[in-house]
């Protein structure tokens, strides 16, 4: 079968692979309705995280359930499934506590940009429909696999609340899966910081009262301007720099809460800076499948639509297009059809 494979900085191909197959009891395979690329998967793109040698790409996914192995109890072939990126048996202490991305289990999901895939630890990790869901109903499903369940999480970490002021930092699909999440949480004030009109018409959309395109220390005067001098009890941090990090921490007030899921590169904290800020920090891989029934269940209804969030489609062998697209913020997030 194609598949994406990240051969180096700049250079992914759809190259042929073998077929997945089952490796241990606990396994499942299953054909994907579609696949996409994520936002993370622009660092190691732009040979800013390490690789060992080619590496399959895609940890979002969605599909009908082809084979089982003998231990597995909750799927069985021919069910639709989403599962989350992080895999999990979802029985551990973590997982029990919600925090499948700790599992004692855990392995993070690969090779999913591809026609099949296999999915470890299927009964942890995999939720079922009750039937089969409608064509146009996909891609809000797919990404409930990540950027949904990681954006809500950020909401989430934040402690945003009813009636609460929530700022979002970052205009990616997480960052816009957050402002989401913040509004379906009761959120009454919502800031999206974004400075690209395509990306503050969709975070208005889903449901941004305010727009703020000034970053540094602008954007932080912007955004105590716009709460009254305080800062904001919740603030989402979704992209993962030092930057991004520093807008988040001097946004949000004393005693409020940062919920940081963009993926840490450069980023260190002054111990003493924190100390005396008095502001609680929350975050890491995001525990999707904590999240997944309801997220799911909110898109079957309709009562979301995050699918809004792939604005550009390209067939599996045009992959290199869709990653050039983000990596050039010619598109928010490519979905993949396979």
């Amino acid at each position: 079968m194609l598949a994406t494979v990240l051969h180096g900085k700049g250079d992914i191909r759809c190259d042929e692979v073998a077929e997945p197959k089952i490796l241990k009891p606990t396994d499942a395979i299953i054909k994907l309705s579609a696949s996409c690329v994520c936002g993370s998967d622009l660092w190691p793109y732009r040979g800013l995280q390490p690789t060992d040698g080619p590496s399959h790409m895609g940890h979002e996914y969605c599909g009908v359930v082809v084979e089982v192995g003998d231990a597995v109890k909750t799927v069985k072939p021919g069910q639709f499934v989403v599962g989350s990126f992080c895999i999990s048996d979802n029985t551990c202490p973590h997982c029990r506590f919600g925090f499948q991305s700790s599992c004692e289990q855990r392995e993070f999901m690969s090779g999913a940009q591809a026609p099949y895939a296999r999915v470890p630890l299927a009964d942890g990790t995999l939720v079922a429909t009750a039937e089969m869901p409608s064509d146009d109903l996909i891609p809000s499903l797919l990404a409930a696999s990540d950027v949904l369940g990681t954006g809500w999480y950020a909401a989430d970490a934040a402690r945003v609340q009813p009636g609460s002021t929530a700022v979002v930092v970052g205009d990616g699909a997480v960052g816009l899966m957050g402002v989401l999440a913040a509004k379906q949480m009761g959120a009454e004030k919502i800031i999206a910081m974004s400075r690209h009109k395509s990306r503050q018409d969709l975070a208005l959309e889903f449901g941004a009262t305010h727009i703020v395109s000034e970053r540094g220390d602008d954007g932080v005067a912007r955004i105590k301007e716009l709460t009254g001098g305080v800062g904001a009890e919740s603030v989402l941090e979704c992209v993962g720099t030092q930057e991004s990090m520093m807008q988040a921490m001097n946004c949000a007030r004393p005693g409020g809460h940062i919920g940081f899921v963009g993926v840490p590169h450069g980023v260190q904290l002054d111990g003493q800076n924190l100390f005396f800020a008095q502001k609680s920090l929350m975050g890491g891989p995001a525990p999707v499948r904590r999240f997944l029934p309801y997220l799911m269940d909110l898109v079957l209804t309709r009562k979301i639509n995050p699918g809004k969030v792939f604005d550009l489609e390209v067939p599996l062998a045009d992959v290199a297009e869709g990653y050039r697209a983000m990596d050039e913020r010619r598109a928010i997030k490519t979905l993949l059809r396979v």
